[in-house]
């Protein structure tokens, strides 16, 4: 059984909610000014959210200055 942080059910929800309206690409630095967390914050968490996640597939999509994370309903 996974145990999530609270950071880490605070971006899921974000997540969840997004995807719900049709979005699908996010960067670390979006997601943290949403939730009042650092990138660095968000972008140390999301890998492991990856792995762990059932209800969304989140994805290392591109890296240009930061990484886009492209995020589907799993």
């Amino acid at each position: 059984m996974t145990t999530y942080t609270d950071e880490d059910r605070r971006i899921l929800a974000y997540l969840y909610d997004s995807v719900s309206r049709g979005d699908r690409y996010f960067r670390s630095k979006q997601i943290a000014d949403q939730l009042g967390l650092t990138a660095k914050q968000v972008g140390v968490r999301l890998p492991r959210l990856a792995e762990e996640s059932e209800d969304i597939d989140i994805e290392k999509w591109s890296r240009a200055k930061s990484t886009t994370w492209r995020v589907t309903p799993g």
